[in-house]
């Protein structure tokens, strides 16, 4: 499988474009910013990008949406309860001094257990809602991969210190879906480092 990372806008995102190498069918998750560049590697790796799909609403993760979508037809996928903040992208930026587009609608919503297929490869939905109401990762199980958005971090958990935000659910969440994924399952989250299953279980001080 196609597996890139791109670090997009000032807050530091993880945008992840993922690929079947035989179809070139992709999937762009979480293109927050720097539509040029993310399209620009998409165009390198000679990709068709199937779907866009938010982790989440927060506008640092889906404020490129508009121009990955217009530029590539792809269809857009976030949960439900995420679905309000994609036309309030460029207010929550501007109220961080920074700027975004507002989002087109989705085309299909995320569900728990969802699976999206993308050429020969799959992922599977886990909602994990506390970082936001409709927080999900996406599984690659037969990659022992898991984007976890914003809910886990290596050795830190998202915040919870938002309109709509849980920290048991975040932790339930975390405890229940990610937790009892394999030890080596390498884990992508939505900013910084990669981390493993199996080094949260020991040293992430909020588990």
């Amino acid at each position: 499988m196609i597996f890139e990372t791109i670090v997009v806008g000032q807050l530091g995102v993880n945008c992840f474009i993922l690929g079947c190498e035989e179809t070139r069918e992709g999937i762009v998750v979480d293109p927050g910013a720097d539509a040029e560049r993310v399209l620009a590697v998409v165009q390198k790796l000679g990709l068709k990008i199937r779907y866009v799909i938010n982790t989440h609403g927060h506008f640092d993760h889906m404020g490129g949406n508009r121009s990955v979508i217009e530029k590539t037809g792809a269809k857009l996928l976030i949960h439900e309860s995420d679905v309000y903040f994609l036309s309030r992208a460029a207010d929550s930026a501007a109220s961080y001094g920074l700027k975004a587009e507002n989002s087109p609608k989705p085309d299909d919503l995320l569900q728990d257990g969802m699976v999206v297929n993308f050429g020969k490869h799959q992922l599977k939905v886990l909602h994990t809602p506390g970082h936001t109401p409709g927080g999900c990762c996406l599984y690659l199980e037969s990659e022992d991969k898991i984007i976890t958005g914003d809910t886990l971090f290596a050795e830190s958990v998202g915040r919870t210190d938002f309109p709509g935000s849980s920290q048991a659910d975040l932790i339930d969440g975390i405890r229940t879906k990610l937790l009892v994924l394999p030890d080596e399952t390498q884990a992508f989250p939505g900013h910084g480092p990669s981390t493993t299953i199996g080094h949260e279980k020991r040293h992430n001080p909020y588990l």
